[in-house]
């Protein structure tokens, strides 16, 4: 792999605006392929010209190179994948930047870009660079508020010395970032208020906020046939009648199993047959065992890994989604991509406030707690009924209003044509 560009060529459209998209997540990767590729597909077709450089994890590169060169290129997107270091930590990622700077600031000299895109924090640190020597447009497209998300998230502790000074460069970073970028893009509103609010912010700064989106045309229960849901209710024997909620995703960092199988422990007191159903790749025992430790009955817990497009099937099994995320200072920046994609199917959801924009994007379709105790759960617990009588179609029109691609393509648009003048 590595420093090895894959292309088709663009001279024949010399009028089109040439972008330089940074991201140190690969393009092979899962999040690659929804939240990144896309957007660009569609911008593409708008008159942009893309270059991107990422960095490829190695197994998963080998796996997926040819699908996404081929995918690239069919929409004369070029693409320098370059390999993902590992260890040892701090200093490969040092390196690793070394390498995105030496490729960005060698592809310049032929391609003359016209704007940098950079996905989060350590691809902003070559954008910034660009943006200082060259002088061509930065966008920071900030993802969530990076360096806290690692405090937070116990990766990095700040009791530590070493850590600690990495978070607060990575803090003066964040206001160059900010200070410095054409245009910001944030993931919320409450992150857009609350840099606004930032006391070395003297004038606001051109933010746009563009949440995580989803498909769409797959999150779409119209496009999931009868006998698919059929078969995966034998495989998990789901029977027809007792009502079940869903959990989608990984669980780790940020989502909170513990509450959500004690709303389950909770729920099973008014529901005895109620059904709980994880769609996720985590090992089924880590699930099964916390639920043991908590005294959480497991013969109704059913736990299945799935591929992309079996995703929708498999929320069709349930009425209600479920899903807690703690409610950390970091969390003001994000913008949960299950959202989007479960409301896309029609089915309401119970999450908890302090997330983003979760709580004015659910609302009235949903039910958002600020509280994890037994009280605030059988209050819920009581609200599902009306849940179960809210318009399927209302709450996927909502998720398509607010977060389709086409919407945030088009969001993206605007910024390059207010930078670039397309």
């Amino acid at each position: 792999m590595v420093d090895k560009e894959h292309s088709i060529s663009n001279n024949i459209f010399p009028t089109l605006k040439n972008i330089l998209y940074l991201s140190y997540d690969g393009m092979t990767d899962q999040l690659g392929q929804s939240q990144v590729i896309p957007y660009l597909i569609g911008l593409s077709k708008s008159g942009y010209r893309f270059t991107i450089i990422s960095f490829e994890k190695e197994a998963r590169y080998e796996l997926e190179k040819e699908t996404i060169s081929k995918l690239l290129g069919e929409h004369d997107i070029a693409w320098m994948p370059i390999k993902y270091t590992k260890k040892p930590p701090v200093l490969s990622t040092v390196w690793d930047v070394l390498k995105m700077k030496r490729a960005a600031f060698r592809l310049h000299q032929t391609k003359h870009f016209e704007l940098v895109h950079c996905r989060s924090y350590i691809s902003a640190l070559v954008g910034l660079m660009m943006k200082k020597k060259l002088g061509i447009k930065f966008v920071f497209d900030m993802r969530g508020f990076w360096a806290d998300e690692r405090i937070d998230g116990g990766i990095w502790k700040l009791s530590n010395p070493f850590y600690s000074m990495i978070y607060k460069y990575f803090k003066r970073k964040e206001k160059e970032y900010l200070s410095a970028a054409d245009y910001t893009i944030s993931l919320t509103e409450a992150a857009r208020k609350t840099i606004h609010g930032f006391p070395y912010m003297k004038h606001e700064i051109p933010i746009q906020v563009i949440p995580c989106c989803a498909d769409v045309e797959l999150f779409s229960r119209a496009n999931v046939s009868e006998n698919a849901i059929e078969k995966f209710r034998k495989q998990l024997n789901l029977p027809k009648g007792p009502f079940t909620i869903s959990y989608l995703g990984a669980i780790g960092t940020w989502y909170m199993l513990d509450e959500m199988l004690e709303f389950y422990k909770r729920l099973l007191i008014s529901r005895p047959d109620a059904r709980f159903l994880f769609i996720t790749n985590e090992s089924p025992e880590s699930i099964m065992d916390k639920a043991h430790s908590l005294s959480v009955s497991t013969v109704g817990i059913s736990i299945i890994a799935a591929k992309r497009h079996e995703v929708p099937t498999l929320l069709c099994l349930s009425e209600v989604s479920l899903f807690f995320i703690s409610p950390t200072y970091s969390k003001i920046a994000s913008s949960p991509t299950k959202m989007a994609e479960i409301m896309a199917m029609g089915i309401p959801i119970i999450c908890n406030k302090n997330i983003g924009d979760v709580e004015a994007n659910i609302a009235e379709t949903g039910i958002c707690i600020d509280r994890f105790d037994d009280e605030t759960y059988d209050r819920t617990i009581q609200q599902i009924d009306t849940l179960l009588t809210l318009n399927p179609e209302l709450i996927r029109q909502k998720s398509i209003r607010l977060f389709s691609l086409e919407r945030g393509t088009s969001l993206y648009a605007e910024v390059y044509s207010r930078l670039l003048g397309q």
